[in-house]
């Protein structure tokens, strides 16, 4: 097991209260593989990322659990240990690469400097390496264009240009924070293909964070979601999308249109908003935007995650499986009833007074 993170909680201590962004979670990836993390905005995906380097901004900090990258404690590193897991071990590429690239250094540089700060490789062998990512993560012209400023590349360069600075040196793990964000559609299936074919050839294992289940479906083994900083369902990418278990993974899934089949039914959408973290609502925290709602949700603390199916776990008192049995039976009630209204209406006076 390359990672292995434990009962992990993040807070940020505001004037507001203190904000539970990452709550108890559990999870780990193994050598070589792609794990997804989907969930809405604010739902603590990207801060589970950052506690992960040790990057949590002020006043955010790790207040207790276990980040085990190969069997050692991450949040136990010294500063010098720290600043050579970073990079060297674990890489992250961030959302926005217009904001993480310095606009007034080349492209070229940064990525050299990426190299020779963690003394990975000397200045001698990083120079030329810069050229040969570049051409790997299809820059064109990589010769010319590695003397370029970020504002000379386009969004889908730049964004290949942070990929570029994550391989740099050859991390085990890679953490793609929201690699296709604000690309448009055909510059995302070019990122995605190019995602994919380095998985391929690299064997690093990569942690997604991402909205995009297409995203999701095409790189990803497994998946996990989180709500209200929590982790509510998790399994195989395959499992997950044909037999969701939790009603807010098979929301998010049905509120997204789907080429690979000629649904009729309307898209679903999500009511409400993502809960304040500093009151979070008393049971379940979905459940005040749950169709499926019942009595136990609003006051039973949140059930634990539990096996509902072979490597599949979620977070529920009402799993879909129940939910949509209930809801088969309520239509062949109601069915029941509207033929019982129709024989009613059909029937003699003298039958229906009863006398």
């Amino acid at each position: 097991m390359l990672l292995q993170v434990e009962d992990l909680h993040t807070q940020f201590f505001t004037s507001r209260g203190v904000v539970r962004a990452v709550d108890g979670v559990t999870f780990h990836v193994d050598a070589g593989e792609t794990l997804g993390v989907v969930g809405e905005s604010g739902c603590g995906k990207t801060i589970t990322a950052l506690s992960i380097l040790r990057l949590i901004p002020d006043p955010g900090r790790i207040t207790s659990g276990r980040i085990l990258f190969r069997g050692r404690d991450v949040t136990k590193m010294t500063d010098e240990e720290i600043r050579d897991f970073r990079g060297n071990d674990v890489a992250m590429i961030f959302q926005d690469p217009m904001t993480s690239l310095n606009p007034v250094t080349r492209i070229g540089s940064q990525i050299e400097e990426a190299m020779t700060a963690h003394e990975r490789f000397t200045e001698t062998v990083a120079r030329p390496r810069v050229i040969e990512l570049l051409k790997r993560v299809r820059v064109p012209a990589a010769e010319s264009r590695v003397k370029d400023y970020p504002h000379q590349f386009s969004g889908g360069m730049r964004q290949r240009a942070m990929i570029a600075m994550g391989l740099s040196n050859e991390p085990d793990l890679l953490i793609a924070d929201e690699p296709t964000t604000a690309l448009d559609v055909t510059v995302q299936a070019e990122i995605i293909q190019l995602m994919k074919q380095l998985n391929r050839e690299l064997g690093a294992a990569m942690m997604l964070i991402t909205h995009n289940m297409a995203l999701v479906a095409s790189l990803c083994q497994r998946i996990i979601v989180m709500y209200a900083g929590r982790i509510v369902e998790e399994g195989p990418v395959e499992q997950i999308f044909n037999s969701p278990q939790h009603p807010y993974t098979w929301s998010l899934l049905r509120s997204v249109p789907r080429v690979d089949e000629a649904r009729k039914d309307r898209l679903v959408s999500i009511r409400g908003m993502p809960p304040d973290l500093t009151q979070p609502p008393p049971g379940c925290k979905f459940h005040p935007r749950c169709p499926f709602v019942i009595d136990k949700c609003r006051v039973d603390p949140e059930p634990r995650l539990e096996e509902v199916a072979a490597g599949q776990v979620a977070r529920c008192w009402v799993l879909m499986r129940n939910a949509r049995e209930e809801s088969v039976e309520a239509a062949k009630q109601s069915a029941l009833s509207r033929e019982a209204a129709e024989k009613l209406k059909e029937a003699p006076a003298a039958e229906v007074g009863g006398g």
